[in-house]
């Protein structure tokens, strides 16, 4: 694609959001209540606020990120929970959301073998998000976003959306390995990888650079399937990736220039598929 069809195809996006912002804006209105141009975080709130905020036209956001899972040598057990924190806070400044806090564990099996890193059951994963929405749901939301950090989850997060819809809501959750996608393949150099790699190292320079040590960052990239070990003899009998540093990719690649693109890239997805959710019809 030419320069002069990327800028139109980004601003075709600008206004296609700026037209459901302000459709949301009038169904807002039309429900009684004053649209905001920014959102909450409930947890600062009363619950006596927190009735005047939960209603049927409200957008409820739920970060998820993993607190306590490997990312490398480079980077810390949180940076899933930082990623989710980051995203939200963005969110929320820019849309009229209610933010709810972040949920910070979840089915992350793939990492398991690295000391500190955690992992729910798949069903107590999906069972844990079905309940939260619930509860919410009963003070009035029928649309959730759960802002999703993970790659595994999506198991989890499927089923809970068609459990959900069963009950009348509508849960939509971010694909990590979708959105963004356009300026991921213009500054990936690395030959592969997923995790903890030049793409998520790049976005933490960019977000919390205080918590990345480039001097520890390595290249450690087996193509494979399966979950990470750091045992190479295990990695062949089981059929797993081998990985002596919790990286898959090349990390040494990272830099704070290409996170910034893939944050705001990221960033104005997220945001659109919010805008897109605020119109979707309640089961």
């Amino acid at each position: 694609m030419t320069p002069i069809r990327r800028l139109a195809a980004r601003r075709r996006a600008a206004l296609v959001i700026a037209i459901l912002l302000s459709l949301g804006a009038a169904t807002a209105h039309a429900q009684g209540r004053a649209p905001r141009t920014s959102g909450v975080r409930i947890a600062d709130s009363t619950w006596v606020a927190a009735t005047r905020l939960l209603d049927t036209g409200t957008v409820v956001v739920i970060p998820l990120g993993a607190e306590a899972k490997e990312h490398g040598p480079q980077l810390p057990l949180r940076n899933d929970w930082l990623l989710a924190e980051y995203f939200a806070e963005r969110v929320r400044r820019a849309a009229d959301v209610v933010v709810y806090p972040t949920v910070n564990y979840s089915f992350y099996p793939a990492f398991v073998e690295y000391p500190g890193s955690t992992s729910l059951r798949l069903e107590t994963a999906r069972d844990m998000i079905v309940d939260i929405i619930r509860t919410i749901a009963a003070h009035g939301p029928r649309r959730f976003y759960v802002l999703n950090t993970g790659v595994s989850t999506v198991r989890a997060l499927t089923p809970a959306s068609d459990t959900l819809a069963a009950h009348g809501i509508v849960m939509r959750f971010t694909d990590i390995l979708t959105v963004g996608k356009a300026a991921e393949d213009r500054v990936r150099q690395q030959q592969g990888g997923t995790h903890a790699d030049e793409l998520e190292t790049s976005m933490m320079l960019y977000m919390h650079p205080e918590v990345v040590h480039m001097e520890r960052a390595a290249k450690d990239y087996h193509p494979g399937a399966g979950g990470l070990t750091p045992d190479s003899a295990k990695a062949v009998r089981e059929r797993k990736v081998w990985s002596r540093t919790g990286i898959f990719g090349d990390a040494t690649l990272a830099t704070r220039d290409k996170g910034r693109q893939l944050v705001e890239a990221q960033v104005a997805d997220m945001l659109a598929e919010i805008a897109v959710l605020r119109h979707v019809p309640v089961p």
